[in-house]
């Protein structure tokens, strides 16, 4: 059930990269496993042609997880997909490399309460607010939202973040300038950055190195998301 603020976004941002946590308006009609129990359910309408094509066909709504395993890195690669998931998916489409790169935004929108930023993401703060007024945070709704681990999108080398100067033995991920082979953007664009990070997570962790070293990343914008899943890789929210 969306209320108005809900449908604004809805609007605005789909299909598109963003989660919307809703009230259900029948607890009958959505299975305990869809929502976790909970009294709400987290919807969005995916952007790639592939996905839509695959719900079209389905006829109705798809209730699935994310294709890596609990607190690892999010494959945004065919390859990195079926390494994750290996034999335990019977079928597997290949819908290209991720545009965007970082998970969807998650936005609690409840009954009598001020609407919660739950995940950041692609779409922005920014955008957001501007649609629907200030944000709160989302400590008292944490549950309602996947990724909020302490420990989450993790590779299995440990992860040193707003490093200047890596450590011998370490992957470096750069952000700007540097000839390091892990650049998230030479260039310095947070829109790059983002759709290379988990990717070249991946790649720095098969070189087995000590550990991954991360350039300090500017946290406004885009900037939000992919400081929140770096933090989290290295084993603290922050």
């Amino acid at each position: 059930m969306l209320d108005e603020r809900a449908e604004r976004l809805a609007r605005a941002f789909w299909p598109g990269p963003l989660t919307i946590v809703a009230p259900i308006a029948n607890a009958a009609a959505v299975c305990d496993l869809a929502r976790a129990g909970l009294d709400t359910v987290a919807v969005r309408v995916p952007g790639h042609p592939l996905a839509r094509a695959l719900l079209e066909a389905f006829g109705g709504p798809v209730v699935a997880p994310s294709a890596n395993r609990s607190g690892r890195p999010s494959p945004t690669t065919f390859a990195d997909a079926v390494e994750e998931t290996g034999p335990s998916a019977a079928e597997a489409l290949d819908g290209g490399p991720c545009a965007v790169g970082l998970e969807s935004t998650v936005v609690a929108v409840l009954p009598d309460a001020p609407a919660r930023l739950l995940r950041p993401g692609a779409v922005t703060r920014a955008q957001i607010e501007a649609l629907i007024g200030p944000l709160a945070e989302a400590d008292g709704d944490a549950k309602r939202s996947p990724g909020r681990l302490a420990l989450h999108y993790a590779p299995d080398a440990p992860v040193r973040i707003n490093v200047t100067r890596p450590e011998p033995g370490e992957a470096f991920l750069a952000f700007g300038p540097d000839d390091s082979p892990f650049n998230l953007s030479p260039s310095g664009d947070l829109v790059e950055a983002a759709a290379n990070l988990f990717a070249l997570l991946r790649a720095a962790d098969r070189t087995r190195p000590t550990a991954i070293a991360v350039a300090p990343i500017p946290a406004e914008g885009l900037g939000e998301a992919i400081n929140d899943r770096l933090k989290r890789a290295a084993g603290f929210i922050g």
